[in-house]
């Protein structure tokens, strides 16, 4: 069988629309010569007359009528799919799904989601907060575009690109000697009772290698899953507690302070995290790009670790 083009059934379902030749040659941008060859290779593939010709009319046969009534359906459907699909394309319109952790999903990524309304009011975004490893699980299992987390080992299915490194820093009550230091060491550390994220974590991860890396023994006092626990563990006098910068940001607590531990200071590093040899689309490209000039508004992160930093943001 001959092959039917799109353009052949665009151009017949016009001549019946308009019943003539002349209009619809008009509303399609043709010639009448192009248009009539365009319906006589229609009727060659099909075998069969769709419509009566006379100088000034253009009638569909009975067969031509019941195939211009499938047909104008069919078409409008595809018409409504090729316009999503531009759409999405253009960025007017689309959804982003990612994981990320926690301590971002309250300080960094609001801000990237309320700029990306702006320059993108059609696209959307749900975030599934979940620690480290879940992260890097949730992208494989393709339950989100991408993940954005700390410490996920790139393979041969997860494809890891480093976004920024965000400063660890040990916070304490403000009345604590440590408030007249700049910055703390790793052997200080060893001296006072240390609360730590659950092993799972990325920050748990990054501490756990500074200390192996020193030689140096560590048991924490205190595991958390929250910071809203750690935190709540250190006001209450059972220890001190390490967060990273982002988590600190959203903590707005008076009777807290924040140093940067170890010089250079200890960080945990932010990657995106996606799925190896597949394209995001438009949207999450969208996306990334937004979160890329938010971090470079924010310098990175840096300005996070000035020392025994308040935690309500006021000076010391």
């Amino acid at each position: 069988m001959t092959p039917v083009t799109l353009r052949q059934m665009r151009a017949f379902l016009a001549i019946v629309r308009l019943g003539s030749f002349t209009g619809a040659a008009r509303q399609l941008h043709l010639t009448q010569p192009a248009l009539t060859v365009q319906l006589r290779q229609l009727e060659q593939a099909l075998g069969v007359r769709l419509l009566d010709r006379t100088t000034r009319t253009a009638t569909p046969t009975r067969i031509g009528a019941e195939f211009a009534r499938a047909l104008a359906p069919l078409l409008a459907e595809l018409d409504t799919v090729l316009e999503r699909v531009q759409d999405h394309a253009a960025r007017r319109t689309g959804r982003i799904d990612l994981a990320t952790l926690p301590s971002l999903a309250s300080t960094v990524l609001p801000a990237v989601i309320a700029r990306l309304r702006v320059s993108n009011p059609g696209l959307r975004v749900r975030m599934r907060e979940a620690v480290t490893g879940p992260v890097g699980e949730m992208v494989r299992a393709g339950m989100v575009d991408f993940g954005i987390g700390g410490s996920v080992k790139e393979d041969g299915e997860l494809e890891v690109q480093h976004l920024f490194d965000d400063p660890l820093l040990l916070i304490f009550p403000r009345e604590h000697p440590l408030a007249a230091r700049r910055s703390v060491t790793l052997h200080q550390l060893l001296e006072v009772p240390l609360l730590l994220p659950e092993p799972n974590s990325g920050i748990r991860h990054a501490v756990d290698q500074a200390f192996a890396a020193a030689g140096l023994p560590m048991e924490p006092a205190q595991e958390a899953v929250s910071t809203g626990t750690l935190v709540g563990m250190v006001r209450a006098g059972l220890g001190l507690g390490v967060l990273p910068s982002t988590a600190v940001e959203m903590q707005v607590i008076p009777d807290l302070r924040a140093l940067p531990i170890g010089d250079p200071p200890l960080t945990r590093p932010i990657a995106l995290v996606r799925r190896a040899g597949r394209s995001l689309s438009p949207a999450a490209e969208a996306f990334l790009a937004t979160l890329r000039e938010c971090l470079a508004l924010r310098g990175d992160l840096r300005g996070f670790t000035t020392p025994s930093r308040p935690l309500d943001g006021k000076k010391p």
